[in-house]
Parts: C-alpha cells; structure tokens; sequence
C-alpha cells in the first residue's frame, strides 16, 4: 500500500497535472486526483463519518509490464464530514501477490461486524468473495487468513460470472447475495448464509431474471429495506447500459420482487451502491462513465466520476424515487432567478448572465395539456452546440438529447429518456447539475445522468424553450407552455488541482 505507484504518486504527478487543467473534469463531483475510477464500493457512516471507497488504478492499462500492478484494480478511499466535502485516504486495498486477489481488488461493500468494520469484496481469475478488517478507525486494512471465503460459484450452476457483493444481518446472522447468471436464463443474484462472515452456505437464487428484458449476467447487486418493502438494484451486463430495479416484500429468505424499471434514465449511470446513514436516509452513488474514447481519456490523465450523492425513496406506487442530497446546497454561490415566461409559439429563451460548466439549475414549468418544455444547457451562441433536456407532456417522456453536444464526432452523442409517472396537474420541475462533462437531472423524483464534451469555449449559455406539436391547432387542449420560475446557482469547487492520495495519514 505505500508503494508510490499504488498511491497516486510517482507518474502520476504528470497526469495530475493534466487533469487539474481538463476543462471536462468534475469541479464538485466526487474523483480522485487522476488515473481511473469506476464502482462505488464499500459505503459506510462509521462514528459520524461518511466513508466511501471506490474501484481504483492508479494508471491506465497501457502501460510497460513492469507497471502492471499499477493497473490493477484497487480500492480508494475518501472520507466526508457532509457528504460535499472529500479528503482523500490512503488506498486501502491493493492486490496481493500470489494471492486469491493477485489480479485485482474488485466491487464488494462494507459492513459492522460487531464493531469490527469488515469489507466484503471480489478477487478474480478465478471469481472469488474475500474479507479485510480493519483496527484504526478503517485507515488499513488486514486481508483474512482464509481468503477466499466463497472460493467458487455453487457447483451444478453454469454461470457467465461470479462477483460483488451486497451483506446484510438478520437475526439468523449474515447474508449475502452475489452478482451472477443462469447461462440461457438470464441475471441471478444468489443467496448465501454465515454465521462469522468467514463460513459461507448457499441457500439458493433470491431473484432469477429474464436474459432479454434484464440482461444475461448481473453486476454490483444491491439488496436493501425501504419503507415497508425491499428494493433489488442490479446493473445488466454485457452492454452496460442500464441498472434496473425490483421492489417487493422479503421475509425468511424469500423475496417476492415484481420487476419496476430503470433507476437512472441516462446513458452513464451503472454499477450504483446504497447505505443507510445515521438519520435513516439510503443513500445512493454510481459511477458516472466516460462518453469520450479511450485515447482521449488517456490524454487527460483521469476518467470516470461518482454521481452526485441521492436520497432514495418509494412513491405511492412503489416506484423508486431520487432526489439531490440537500447538503449539496452548500455549494451554491451567486443566484441568478428568473421570473414567468411564455414559452408558447415554439420561443425559445436566452437566459442572461446564467451561464457556466459548473451549475445548478431548478426550473418549474405550469402543466400542460400538450406540447415540450425544457432547458438547453452548454450553448453555444450560435447553437452548434448545446444539449437539450426535453419533456414531452404528451407522452410523459424526459428526454436528454446529446446530437449536438460536441463538435467532436468520436464522443457519445446519443438521446436517452424515460417516463416521468407524472401527474397531470403536477407542475414540471427540473433540477438539474451541471459539472464540466456531467450532467445530472432530477425531475418529479426520476434521475437521468449523462456526459457531454463541449469543444467550444462559449459553450456554457442556457436557455429555456417551449415547443408546440405539429398541427396544434387540431388538438382539442392547445399547449399552454409556461415557465412559472426559474434559480440558478454558480457551484463552488471542492477540488483545487493540489489534491494527492496520501500514502499513511
């Protein structure tokens, strides 16, 4: 662990450099210095403190053989007083040689063992469960004797993988499920039992899914109470495209899931983890992924972002909900509000003085019988390019249209949306963040993230538009788009460029 390569030291300071100057890196997002990020792993409030560790490498794959160990997967660490604010701790896993995770650290979560804080995580080549606990207040970290504590998938079971890891204590002691798939059946999450965390018995498949609808093999399961019912998140692979949600009583090992949808509506949110914190919210985070090539992230010297921390809830329908951390108001800074606009006549609206990468937006539209509303974000004068955030009040559809986000071709540039369950005499409110290359959108409780690269240095206008459908005049309610209000904040940093992953603290 003190090795510089394996702590964001050594060539990395290069890198660093670079990244701290990328006009697309996170200002307030959570990344570390520089090298790759993906998964959240391990979540946890220990005595007041929010800890989260993350799938680390110091260093890209392409590098000489003698860095190999550098590219591996580790586990980071940061640690937050309020969920805004981040200090980066010492890497606090990385592969051991000759051991079950020689080649990689990879997804698992964090659990209490009786005041022992205890991490439950993958090794691969083979696919295996290992344990690590810690003794100082979770700076280091001890791998257990005898990992790997599940060595191998249950025998019998052809499975296309075996990996991550989501714990949890019932009176009858601890349970697991672990990300796998039926070969020609589809994503199963499989259920196992302990007594120690170190002794483990399989008791079956909590929940098997259909291979078309939900994917062939599940990633980074996340199994956990909310209100009355419990919730199963899991991120559909291969295609990583979409984390897809069940909702559905569970009681003596038996969990009743009925099938809800997706919990994020974008294009970049995968492999999300939960927790509970101490005043009883489930909080959630996911890797926000890159929509740039793999050259052009190398270049920068950084890749991947956790999404803004979100509040998770159950709508009277039983769908899942997601909403900003209110800490997150913390950041703001200079206001700028805008009063009523009719947006009717397919206007569209410059908003002056709002404007930047690094934003935080909340705009109300008045219902409406037909038509679109929504904002434009990263404009540039002219409209080259600009990314439009759309909801159609005809057929309930959010929508984050991306054609024209870059003047670079190589990027992703895609639409993606979903239904918002709205109801018909609700208002329309948009919450949206924006940091560099992120986008975030929170609208009447569904998420939607995705990543845009701007070319243009005048990329950072805003605008709210109204359009009308074709042949309105045929409808028997015309449109009536109205923006009712309009707030805009410009979001202070949390990161200064001199940031560094420390070797001890």
């Amino acid at each position: 662990m003190n090795d510089p390569q394996l702590t964001g030291q050594g060539r990395t300071d290069s890198a660093r450099g670079g990244a701290a100057s990328d006009r697309h890196r996170p200002r307030y997002h959570f990344l570390p210095p520089s090298g790759w990020m993906n998964d959240p792993n391990g979540l946890v409030q220990w005595e007041g403190r929010y800890h989260l560790f993350y799938q680390y490498s110091p260093e890209f794959g392409d590098v000489p053989d003698s860095h190999r160990a550098a590219t591996l997967k580790h586990w980071g660490h940061a640690v937050s007083d309020d969920l805004v604010h981040w200090e980066h701790w010492p890497v606090a896993l990385t592969p051991t040689p000759g051991g079950p995770d020689k080649d990689g650290c990879y997804s698992g979560c964090a659990v209490d063992n009786d005041g022992v804080p205890t991490l439950v995580y993958t090794g691969v080549f083979p696919q295996c469960a290992c344990i690590a606990t810690s003794t100082d207040g979770l700076v280091t970290w001890e791998k257990h004797p005898a990992n790997p504590v599940v060595a191998a998938p249950p025998p019998g079971l052809a499975v296309p993988g075996f990996r991550d890891h989501s714990v949890w204590s019932e009176s009858d002691g601890w349970h697991q499920v672990i990300g796998s798939g039926i070969r020609g059946v589809g994503g199963t999450a499989l259920h196992y039992t302990s007594p120690d965390l170190i002794h483990w018995r399989y008791r079956g498949q909590l929940l098997t899914g259909d291979a078309e609808l939900t994917g062939a093999m599940w990633e980074c399961p996340d199994f956990f109470p909310l209100d009355d019912r419990h919730v199963l998140m899991v991120s559909a692979h291969p295609g990583a495209t979409a984390v897809v949600y069940w909702v559905g009583p569970y009681a003596a090992g038996t969990y009743d899931g009925v099938y809800r949808g997706r919990v994020d509506m974008g294009t970049c949110f995968y492999a999300p983890q939960s927790m509970q914190d101490d005043q009883g919210r489930r909080l959630m985070w996911g890797w926000l992924r890159e929509g740039r090539p793999a050259a052009a992230q190398q270049a920068a010297g950084w890749s991947g972002t956790l999404s803004l921390p979100r509040v998770l809830d159950l709508d009277a329908a039983g769908r899942l909900r997601s909403a900003p951390a209110p800490e997150l108001t913390a950041l703001r800074r200079r206001r700028h509000a805008v009063g009523s606009l009719d947006l009717n006549g397919n206007r569209s609206h410059l908003l002056p003085g709002v404007n930047g990468a690094s934003l935080e937006i909340i705009a109300e539209f008045a219902p409406s019988a037909t038509g679109k509303v929504g904002l434009g974000v990263f404009c540039s004068p002219d409209g080259a390019e600009q990314t439009q955030i759309t909801y159609n009040f005809v057929n309930d559809r959010l929508e984050l249209d991306c054609q024209q986000s870059s003047l670079d071709l190589t990027t992703d540039r895609g639409v993606s949306g979903g239904p918002l369950f709205r109801d018909a005499n609700d208002p329309l409110r948009l919450h949206v963040f924006l940091d560099g290359s992120v986008i975030e959108v929170f609208a009447n409780g569904r998420a939607a993230a995705t990543r845009v690269y701007p070319t243009r240095p005048d990329s950072v206008g805003v605008t709210v538009f109204g359009s009308e459908p074709r042949g309105s005049e045929l409808y028997d309610d015309p449109a009536d788009l109205q923006l009712t209000s309009l707030e805009a904040w410009e979001m202070s940093a949390i990161w200064d460029g001199t940031e560094a992953i420390p070797e001890r603290l």
